[in-house]
């Protein structure tokens, strides 16, 4: 009988330790939220990584910089950087940004970056940021600067910038052969 008196006691100390490990979730998850709620902390995102944190903390110790994007419409967000990110690490801040903006209007939304990178290029004083090993430095891009998304296409033979041609898909089918 003693044995049995363990295993129920054993049983409801596991039961215990599991609810006070989702109390103890539910509390945290609690406060974390107001603390995001806070207007001080507004630019903090709304599920932050570690990395999101001490992006914003080298931020206000001035290791960061704050990069505003203009879209094609007009509106604009701001994404924090390191100081010496290059192009590829821009793109990767500005597609979780927009992922996230998307996320937090919208819900599930799936974005196609591919299309987007492929369809259209970031610039700076009106330099295309195309090389994605480039520093921002390099080009030029320093704390509250703005980058413009525009229209982009490269051609397959050439790899270099090409106009934007109308019903790209049709101009094949009506050769002869």
């Amino acid at each position: 009988m003693s044995s049995g008196v363990k295993e129920d006691e054993i049983l409801a100390l596991e039961y215990n330790t599991t609810n006070v490990k989702k109390l103890m979730k539910a509390k945290l998850n609690s406060t974390l939220s107001a603390l995001l709620d806070d207007p001080v902390l507004a630019d903090v995102p709304k599920k932050p990584t570690l990395s999101d944190v001490d992006t914003l903390i080298s931020l206000e110790l001035g290791s960061a910089m704050r990069v505003s994007v203009l879209k094609l419409d007009g509106t604009s967000f701001d994404v924090a950087v390191m100081n010496s990110v290059t192009v590829k690490d821009l793109k990767l801040a500005v597609k979780k940004k927009v992922n996230e903006m998307e996320q937090s209007k919208m819900g599930h939304r799936h974005i196609s970056w591919k299309h987007v990178w492929r369809n259209f290029c970031l610039s700076f004083h009106n330099e295309k940021l195309l090389n994605d090993d480039a520093r921002l430095q390099d080009h030029g891009v320093r704390n509250h600067s703005q980058v413009h998304f525009i229209p982009y296409v490269m051609s397959r033979e050439s790899k270099q910038h090409s106009r934007r041609r109308k019903h790209r898909f049709f101009h094949g089918l009506n050769r002869r052969e």
